[in-house]
């Protein structure tokens, strides 16, 4: 598989977002969020997202230019009508305005309604625990749904993803799940390559678990299981209310609302260990718990006991040195864009 310099990604991505009409400085987010994303692993919620944004874009579905519209200010938390411009910028402004005043109260909340998509929840991570917080980014989309309670059979919930980030003595822990055992984008990645899942992770509309995506292109369509499946779903389910409540809930703007089109809800929290217990004494008991979690007794067929995040930092690294390996579907969904705005692919490392 070619391989791909990161900074050759991230100028290439940011020529594109430019040209179809961003600011410089808020594409430069936007395609450092994305590229973070494959850097990371996450490789439907990487560049793979980049030629729906441009095409959002140009239909005027993502807005170009414009600041969020301040609702509710308070000085622990901050609430944004995002107006639907690139939800990677709004969510990386607003992890650093979350930062920057938990310096100072110990922790602070920027909610964001009517943000557009925010692309993969881990790329914003890594940004805090290096500086020694701990940051929570949760999303839903209001636009659409996927997932059903545990024990129905008709979608409510989105995947409605759920990260967290903190530090400990060497590589941070990096936590990014969702409410429902799969995503959107690698349900769709499956069917578009007539492909199955490995295990029975969607429901059919009969409510039959089938490991075929298609179930979810029917009319009615299928859903997607939340974690735990159909033995334990309760806790996925539980997850999705969590990860409502902390965005729709908390932004005021949700479900129950008209639909507006592919965005998202978006929460994102900062917490200043310092404003605790103290960022040594942090580290010390995340070290050691992620310590034990190594040292663990693996089972059988297991290697070794990793944590959240552990093969993660490891290929960001890898490919930061050696290219970045896109996923095969990757640049041939940009090639048509990518010459109509007069922009070459990137070539291989």
């Amino acid at each position: 598989m070619a391989r791909y310099s990161a900074d050759a990604l991230r100028k290439f991505a940011q020529t594109l977002l430019t040209k179809a009409g961003l600011a410089e400085d808020r594409a430069a987010v936007v395609a450092d969020v994305l590229v973070e994303g494959d850097l990371l692993g996450h490789t439907t919620h990487g560049l793979a997202q980049l030629a729906a944004y441009l095409g959002e874009i140009e239909k005027g579905s993502m807005r170009a230019s414009g600041e969020p519209t301040v609702l509710n200010d308070r000085p622990a938390s901050l609430l944004w009508d995002g107006l639907r411009l690139p939800g990677p910028w709004l969510t990386m402004r607003a992890a650093d305005i979350a930062i920057e005043r938990a310096r100072t109260y110990g922790t602070a909340t920027v909610v964001i309604r009517r943000s557009h998509h925010i692309a993969c929840l881990a790329a914003y991570l890594l940004r805090a625990a290096e500086q020694g917080f701990v940051l929570l980014v949760a999303s839903s989309d209001a636009n659409s749904a996927s997932v059903a309670p545990f024990g129905g059979t008709r979608a409510v919930f989105t995947p409605d993803p759920l990260a967290i980030g903190f530090p400990t003595a060497g590589d941070p822990v990096l936590v990014d799940i969702s409410a429902s055992v799969t995503t959107n984008g690698m349900s769709a990645r499956l069917y578009k390559a007539k492909q199955r899942f490995a295990h029975p992770w969607l429901l059919d509309a009969e409510g039959n678990a089938t490991d075929d995506p298609a179930a979810l292109y029917t009319d009615p369509p299928g859903t997607i299981l939340p974690v735990g499946g159909l033995e334990a779903g309760h806790k996925g389910y539980g997850l999705a209310l969590l990860v409502e409540a902390l965005t729709g809930g908390l932004a005021g703007f949700g479900r129950a609302d008209p639909k507006q089109g592919w965005g998202a809800t978006v929460f994102v929290q900062a917490l200043d260990p310092d404003a605790f217990g103290g960022r040594d004494a942090f580290v010390r008991q995340a070290e050691f718990i992620a310590q034990q979690c190594r040292d663990n007794p693996p089972r059988p067929g297991v290697d070794a006991v990793r944590l959240p995040g552990e093969r993660a930092m490891a290929m960001r690294r890898e490919q930061l040195a050696h290219g970045v390996q896109l996923h095969e579907s990757i640049l041939p969904a940009l090639g048509p864009v990518a010459q109509r705005l007069g922009v070459t692919l990137p070539a291989a490392a």
